[in-house]
């Protein structure tokens, strides 16, 4: 086996996709010192894109501060390729769950006023284009904090302003933008986004992300009312339809949010970045292609950084194998997704708290008994 190529993304809450990519590479060498290995670490919209594609075209990195879900001034930052004119941002950098504890997750409180602020601060540097990616948001207000940070007003039927987050979405009577539109027109906003789903309905925002976000049932009912209400006043005050949008809902309505209140348009992340990476190229002629993922579920199907590669390796007929944390994918689902195999890292029974600090040494280890395996098929 001659070329061998790590594509992986980040492990949530453990490991980013270059140090993911490392402790793979580490592993596959113990067994094959002599093979060219390459890491291509990747992303596909989630946190953690922003820093991936700011070191990808060698930009800069300009760090800031902002507000959090809640309010309370953070360190952020976005990258800024001043040759092109493109900037790189990540809503979770400053409205990502991981700013706020277990205890204080709450999307009825939360809002993306601080990612609103990170914007306009772009904005002020007369970009051409932004990439923006969504995924990781602590949010389920369909944006309302960004426009409020970007000059909008949303009104409720008393003509009082309202404070940006999910528990006043219903209350949403009237929206009023800015004199002057916040994106100039000479401005293409790209949302890097991994999910299909709608704002509201069955499969939207609220009832598929919310409850990770801190939500109880009673929260995602209102939540999902509260954006169905959000969309008919965008369609009613700013003559914008998001009602039925793909990936309106991702980001907890934030990709709507985008579109009604910046011009901006959703592309999938993964196609995106490996276009920038030059994915195809570096994967030709190569033997295998490892790739992996904190969870693999049947949701990794559905427009994930994996399925994207296995699409791509595909078309060099270079066989992809998955490593992952949690594995809850069947072998049909696994097949489905294009993968030759997957492999869970754990080393044996034990809680999410006992497995992170883990992760690093697990992924070299079942790395490593990996190519073992595969060396015996070879030899």
């Amino acid at each position: 086996m001659q070329k061998i190529i790590i594509a992986s993304d980040s492990f949530k809450d453990s490991l980013d996709a270059p140090a993911v990519c490392a402790a793979i590479h580490r592993g596959i060498q113990k067994v094959l010192p002599r093979a060219q290995i390459q890491e291509i670490p990747l992303g596909d919209g989630g946190e953690g894109t922003a820093r991936l594609l700011t070191r990808i075209k060698q930009a800069e990195w300009i760090p800031t501060k902002v507000e959090d879900p809640l309010g309370r001034p953070i360190h952020a930052g976005y990258g800024w390729n001043a040759t092109e004119r493109t900037a790189y941002l990540d809503m979770a950098e400053a409205s990502g769950l991981q700013h706020l504890s277990s205890k204080e997750r709450d999307p009825f409180l939360s809002s993306t006023f601080g990612f609103g602020q990170l914007l306009k601060q772009v904005l002020l540097k007369s970009p051409q284009k932004i990439l923006i990616g969504i995924g990781g948001s602590a949010t389920s207000e369909g944006g309302i904090g960004m426009a409020t940070a970007l000059g909008y007003q949303f009104i409720d039927k008393n003509g009082k302003k309202l404070t940006p987050n999910g528990a006043n979405l219903s209350k949403i009577e009237h929206i009023f933008p800015p004199d002057q539109h916040p994106v100039p027109a000479n401005c293409s906003i790209s949302i890097l986004c991994d999910v299909n789903n709608p704002l509201y309905g069955p499969q939207g925002a609220a009832p598929v992300f919310a409850e990770q976000k801190g939500a109880t049932p009673g929260q995602i009912k209102e939540l999902d009312k509260g954006l169905k209400n959000l969309a008919e006043m965008i369609q009613r005050d700013l003559n914008i339809n998001v009602h039925q949008l793909a990936g309106g809902g991702a980001a907890g309505g934030l990709g709507a949010g985008l579109v009604a209140f910046a011009n901006a348009e959703l592309r999938p992340g993964i196609d995106c970045i490996l276009e920038m990476v030059d994915f195809q190229n570096f994967i030709q002629h190569a033997d295998v292609l490892i790739t992996g993922e904190g969870k693999l579920d049947a949701q990794t199907g559905g427009g994930k950084l994996i399925q994207g590669i296995c699409r791509k390796a595909a078309l060099e007929k270079v066989p992809v194998i998955a490593l992952c944390g949690s594995l809850q994918a069947s072998p049909e689902e696994i097949q489905g997704i294009g993968l030759q195999a997957a492999f869970s890292i754990l080393s044996g029974p034990m809680s999410l708290t006992q497995a992170l600090p883990q992760t690093s040494q697990m992924l070299e280890e079942t790395a490593e008994h990996l190519f073992r395996v595969i060396s015996l098929t070879k030899a």
